[in-house]
C-alpha cells in the first residue's frame, strides 16, 4: 500500500502544466539547435569554454530580457535531460531492470532459508537500513517524487517545472515525516520478504518453525536523535518523536490486524488501548524551545502514569499473538506470522533508534562530575585518564533519574543519556538503542561513556555503545583506540553482557581529509585488527555491528553504479570469510542520507527492490577471494598512502581553503534543517581558513560544482606513477582495485581541468585588468577595475594559482597512465560555462549600485565584494533596506500646518534596473547548480 505522507507526492494537476514523453524542452527545435551549437563549440574550439563564456556574456550585457530568457530555457533543457538519466540510473542502480521486485524477494527468500541450518537463525538481523537527516534534501519534495515515480516507469509523463529547488530549507519536523514515508515503505516490502521466508521455512522445518520471527534485514532511523553539532534539538523532541515512532508501529499493526478481521480480538484490543496512551503521553509532551517546570513535571506524571497502558515491551503482546492465530486459515495465520515477524523485529517503534553526539560531549560531563581534566588527545596524559575511569567504574553508584533531572542537567551528553534511559524506562524497555559518538579518538571515550550510561541506571544489554571513526587520525589509529578499551575488564564485561561491538565508518569526513580511495582502504584494515582484536581477548562469542555512513555520492563514499556494488564495496569477500571462519556474527549497516537517501525507497517497487538488493548481499556467501591486490600489500600500502598523504597535502594547502570559501558556499542552497552558523547584519563576507570549517557535506557539494571532485581525485595520478605497469593490471584484474577505480572513474566523468582552471581565472584581479586595458568606454574601463579592486581585496588570488597547479600537475600524471580514463560530458560542462558567465553578469550589475554613505560600517565596497562571493541574498536585503522600491506615502494624512516640501520618490528603477536583474541571474544560477547535481546524481 502506498502511504499518504507529506513525502515524494506528485505535484498538483497546475503545477503539471505540459506531460511530456521525454523532455518538453526539446520539443523547441531552436532551443535544441542552440544547445548543439554551443556544445559543438566546447567540443571543437581550442578556447571553447573562455570563447563561449565570453559570447554568453556579450549576450548579457548586450540583450534584454530575452537574453537571460533564453538562457533559462537551456538550463532548464538541460537540467531536465539530466533529471531523466538521473531517474534511468535510479532504476537501474537498485536493480528494477534486472527482475521484478517481488519475484526477487520471494527467490531470496528460498536462498536464505535454504543455506540456514536452523529457522532461530533467521531471526537475527543480518543487514540493516539506517535513515538518517543527512542536509541533502536539494530538491523540492514534489521533484523528488516525480524522480522516484519516473525511475519506477520510464513512460512516466514528466511536467514543465520552472524550478527543481526547495522554496525552503526542510524543518526538523518535515524531515522526520520524509523518513517515516520511506520507512513504511520499507516496512510494507519487509512484509513481502517475511512473508516468503515464513513459507518457505514452514515447508522446510514444519510447526518447529511457527515461534520463530524472521528478521535478516531490519530498519532504523537517527532523524531527530543525532545531537551532534547542534543544539536545537531538546530532549523533549527527542522523547516526542519517540513516542511517534512507537504510535506509528502500533497502529501499523492495529491496521493489519482489521486487514484480517480480528479487530475485536483481545490483540487488537490491547494495542487500541496502548495507541490511545501514547497519544495522550504524546499531547502532554513539550514542544518548542523552552518549557516551563510544570510542564514538564506534568508531561512527566502523565507519561509515567500511562507507561503500562501503553506497553513497554513488544513481547508482552506475544500470547495475545498466539490467541489470535487460534481457528484462522492457512492464508490468515501466514498474514498474522508476517505482522508479528514485522513487529517483533522493530520493538514498539517503526524502526530502531540510534543517537549521536560528539566525544567531546562526553569528556566535558567527566571533567566536571569526575574532575577527569586532562586532555585525553594527549599520549603522556590518557594512561592516567584510562587508570582513573576505570577507578569511576569500580566505584560506580547508580543515579536515579526524574525529568527534573533533566530539566536541570547543563551538560548536553548527560542529558542525552538521561532522556536515553527515560526512553527506556517509560517507553520501550525491551529494544536497546545505539549510542553513536562521533570524533572517538581514545579509548577513554567509551569507558567515559560506559560509566556515564551505569551511572544513570542503563543496562548493559540495552545500549549498544558505537565508536564512530572518520577522521585520519581515528582511521590510522582506530586499533589503538580500541585496545585501550579492551584492556579494561569493565568493557570486556559489557561486550559479553551485551553480545555485541557495535562500529561506526564515516566517509565523507575521511575522504575530505585522506581521500575517498585511501579512506576505504584504511577501514578495511581496521576491520580485519578489529577481529584480531576480538581473538587475543577470548571474545570470538561477541558478535560485530559494522554500521557504513557512507551516502549516494562518491563524495559521501557510495559507490557509483549499483546498490549491489556498494554494499559489496564496504563489506568486501574478503572480511566477510574472515569474520565466518572465525565464528564471529556480523551485522553489516548501511546508511540512506537524507533526501537522496530516501530516494530508494521513494515507491513501493522501488523501496521493495532495495530490501531485495539488502537481503541479496545476505544471502550471497562468498566461499572464496582471488584477488591479486591482497597479494600485493607491499603495493596496496604504498599506493594509498600516497594518495592520503598528497590529499593531507592539498587540505593544508591555503589556496585550496581560498577556493572552497570564494564563492563555493553560495552555489548551492540551505539542504537541511541544521541552523547554521548565525550571520552578522553587516556586509562582512565570511571567510574559512581551513577546509575543517566547513562540514562535509557542503564541502563535497562545492567541490561537485566546481567541477572538480578533488576527495576523489587527488593524489591518484602521483600513487598510479609509481607504480604505472602494477597499476594497469590492477585496473583490469583485481575486482576489488577495479571497484575503488569506479569512483575515479565517476569523479572523472564531472571533473574537468578548464573547469577548475576558469574559477581560478575568474578570481584573479589580472583577468579583470586585462578586460579593463581592452574596454572600448572609460564606464566599462572603470566597471572592470572595481572588480578587480575587490578581489585584491578579498586575496583569493594569492594562494589559489599554485593550489591549481598542484592539482594539474597530478591530474597530468593520471592522464598519462590511464589514458582512456573519461572525461565530463560537453552538456555538463556547457552548464558551467552559463553559469561562469552569469557570474560575469552578476558581478558587472555589483558596479551599477548607486554610491551612498558609510551606513553603521555598511559600504558601497562591502557590498560588492559580498557580490563577488555570490552572497546575493544577503546583498539584496541590504540593498532593498537602503533603496526602497517605494516612498512612504503621507498625502493622506494632516500634519497641521502647510508642507508639500518633500517628494514621494522611490528606488523603482534601481530595483527594476540593477536589483531584479541580480536576482533573476541569481535564481538561474542555483538552478544550474540543480542541474549539475542531476549530473552527477547525488547532492555533495
Amino acid at each position: 500500500m502506498e502511504h499518504n505522507l507529506p513525502v515524494f507526492n506528485l505535484p498538483s494537476a497546475e503545477a503539471r502544466l505540459l506531460p511530456m514523453s521525454d523532455c518538453a524542452s526539446r520539443h523547441d527545435t531552436s532551443l535544441s539547435a542552440r544547445i548543439d551549437t554551443m556544445t559543438t563549440q566546447l567540443i571543437k574550439e581550442r578556447n571553447g569554454l573562455g570563447d563561449l563564456i565570453a559570447s554568453i556574456g556579450e549576450d548579457l550585457s548586450v540583450g534584454k530580457g530575452e537574453k537571460i530568457e533564453e538562457l533559462e530555457q537551456t538550463v532548464r533543457a538541460l537540467r531536465d535531460e539530466h533529471f531523466i538519466q538521473r531517474a534511468a540510473h535510479l532504476r537501474q542502480y537498485v536493480g528494477l531492470d534486472d527482475a521484478n521486485p517481488a519475484t526477487r524477494l520471494q527467490q531470496v527468500a528460498a536462498r536464505l532459508v535454504e543455506q540456514t541450518a536452523s529457522p532461530e537463525a533467521l531471526s537475527k538481523a543480518a543487514i540493516a537500513a539506517v535513515f538518517t537527516a543527512h542536509p541533502t534534501f536539494a530538491l523540492a519534495d514534489h521533484v523528488y517524487a516525480l524522480l522516484a515515480e519516473r525511475a519506477s516507469d520510464p513512460e512516466l509523463p514528466l511536467p514543465c517545472l520552472t524550478t527543481h529547488r526547495r522554496a525552503t530549507p526542510p524543518t526538523l519536523a518535515h524531515e522526520q515525516s520524509l523518513a517515516l514515508a520511506a520507512i513504511l515503505r520499507g516496512r510494507d516490502a519487509l512484509d513481502d520478504l517475511s512473508a516468503s521466508l515464513i513459507e518457505h521455512m514452514t515447508s522446510r522445518w514444519a510447526n518447529e518453525a511457527d515461534h520463530v520471527d524472521p528478521a535478516p534485514v531490519i530498519l532504523a532511523s537517527w532523524v531527530g536523535f543525532d545531537t551532534d553539532g547542534r543544539n536545537d534539538i531538546g530532549w523533549w523532541d527527542t522523547i516526542r518523536i519517540r513516542l511517534e515512532l512507537k504510535l506509528a508501529q502500533l497502529e501499523r499493526l492495529d491496521a493489519g490486524l482489521a486487514g484480517l478481521n480480528l479487530q475485536e480480538s483481545a490483540l487488537a484490543m490491547r494495542v487500541r488501548r496502548a495507541m490511545e496512551a501514547v497519544k495522550t503521553q504524546h499531547a502532554a509532551c513539550p514542544s518548542g524551545k523552552h518549557a516551563a517546570p510544570e510542564t514538564i513535571r506534568d508531561f512527566a506524571q502523565t507519561l509515567i502514569a500511562h507507561r503500562e497502558k501503553a506497553l513497554l515491551d513488544a513481547r508482552e503482546l506475544l500470547p495475545l499473538f498466539r490467541d489470535a492465530a487460534t481457528d484462522l486459515d492457512t492464508s490468515a495465520t501466514l498474514t498474522l506470522r508476517t505482522i508479528r515477524a514485522g513487529f517483533m523485529s522493530h520493538g514498539l517503534g517503526i524502526a530502531h533508534i540510534h543517537t549521536r553526539l560528539n566525544a567531546a560531549q562526553i569528556y566535558n560531563v567527566a571533567r566536571t562530575r569526575l574532575g577527569l581534566t586532562d586532555d585525553p588527545a594527549l599520549p603522556s596524559r590518557r594512561r592516567v585518564l584510562l587508570s582513573r575511569i576505570n577507578d569511576a567504574l569500580d566505584d560506580l553508584t547508580p543515579r536515579h533519574v526524574d525529568f527534573g533531572s533533566l530539566l536541570v542537567e547543563p551538560a548536553s551528553a548527560a542529558r542525552l543519556m538521561m532522556t536515553m534511559a527515560q526512553i527506556l524506562k517509560h517507553i520501550d524497555s525491551g529494544s536497546p538503542i545505539r549510542f553513536l559518538i562521533a570524533e572517538t579518538e581514545s579509548g577513554y571515550t567509551l569507558l567515559a561513556t560506559l560509566w556515564l550510561a551505569r551511572l544513570f541506571g542503563i543496562q548493559d544489554h540495552q545500549i549498544e555503545i558505537s565508536p564512530l571513526f572518520e577522521t585520519e587520525s581515528a582511521l590510522e589509529n582506530g586499533e589503538t583506540i580500541l585496545e585501550e578499551a579492551f584492556r579494561s575488564p569493565h568493557w570486556r564485561n559489557y561486550l559479553r553482557a551485551n553480545g555485541r561491538l557495535s562500529l561506526q565508518f564515516g566517509y565523507s569526513d575521511s575522504g575530505r581529509y585522506v581521500g575517498q580511495l585511501a579512506a576505504t582502504n584504511l577501514v578495511e584494515r581496521l576491520r580485519m585488527r578489529t577481529l584480531d582484536l576480538l581473538k587475543e581477548h577470548d571474545l570470538e562469542d561477541v558478535s560485530l555491528t559494522l554500521f557504513d555512513t557512507h551516502g549516494e555520492s562518491i563524495g559521501r563514499g557510495a559507490h557509483p553504479f549499483s546498490l549491489r556494488q556498494r554494499l559489496d564495496y564496504f563489506s568486501p569477500a574478503r572480511t566477510r570469510i574472515a569474520f565466518r571462519d572465525a565464528g564471529v556474527g556480523c551485522r553489516v549497516e548501511t546508511a540512506f542520507q537524507g533526501g537522496d537517501g530516501y530516494t530508494l525507497f521513494g515507491t513501493n517497487s522501488i523501496a521493495a527492490s532495495t530490501i531485495a538488493t539488502l537481503a541479496e548481499h545476505v544471502a550471497h556467501v562468498p566461499t572464496s577471494v582471488n584477488d591479486p591486490v591482497y597479494d600485493r600489500p607491499d603495493f596496496a600500502a604504498d599506493f594509498f598512502s600516497t594518495i592520503a598523504l598528497d590529499m593531507g597535502t592539498l587540505v593544508n594547502d591555503p589556496g585550496y581553503a581560498a577556493l572552497l570559501s570564494a564563492f563555493g558556499p553560495s552555489l548551492i542552497d540551505k539542504t537541511g534543517s541544521r541552523p547554521s552558523a548565525r550571520q552578522s547584519d553587516a556586509a562582512t563576507v565570511t571567510r574559512i581558513t581551513h577546509p575543517s570549517q566547513l562540514r562535509a557535506i557542503p564541502n563535497n557539494a562545492i567541490l561537485q560544482q566546481l567541477g572538480w571532485w578533488a576527495n576523489v581525485l587527488h593524489g591518484l595520478g602521483n600513487a598510479a606513477q609509481r607504480h604505472p605497469e602494477t597499476f594497469e593490471h590492477f585496473v583490469t584484474s583485481s575486482p576489488r582495485f577495479r571497484e575503488a577505480m569506479d569512483f575515479a572513474r565517476q569523479a572523472l566523468a564531472h571533473s574537468d581541468l578548464e573547469v577548475l582552471r576558469a574559477t581560478i581565472r575568474q578570481l584573479d584581479p589580472g583577468t579583470w585588468l586585462d578586460r579593463a586595458s581592452k574596454a572600448e568606454d572609460e564606464e566599462e574601463r572603470q566597471n572592470y577595475l572595481t572588480i578587480s579592486h575587490g578581489l585584491e581585496v578579498l586575496q583569493f588570488w594569492t594562494s589559489a594559482p599554485a593550489m591549481f597547479r598542484r592539482i594539474q600537475t597530478d591530474h597530468i600524471a593520471l592522464r598519462a597512465a590511464w589514458p582512456d580514463a573519461p572525461h565530463m560530458e560537453p552538456c555538463e560542462k556547457l552548464l558551467h560555462a552559463i553559469r561562469f558567465a552569469l557570474i560575469d553578469r552578476l558581478w558587472l550589475l555589483s558596479t551599477r549600485i548607486p554610491y551612498f554613505g558609510p551606513r553603521n560600517n555598511l559600504t558601497r565596497d562591502s557590498i560588492t565584494n559580498l557580490i563577488l562571493c555570490l552572497d546575493i541574498p544577503r546583498s539584496l536585503d541590504l540593498l532593498d533596506d537602503l533603496f526602497p522600491m517605494s516612498a512612504l506615502s503621507v498625502s493622506n494624512l494632516d500634519f497641521g500646518e502647510p508642507g508639500g516640501a518633500g517628494e514621494e520618490s522611490g528606488f523603482a528603477r534601481e530595483h527594476r534596473e540593477i536589483f531584479q536583474p541580480l536576482e533573476r541571474c541569481f535564481n538561474l544560477l542555483r538552478e544550474i547548480g540543480i542541474a549539475i547535481m542531476h549530473a552527477n546524481r547525488a547532492f555533495g
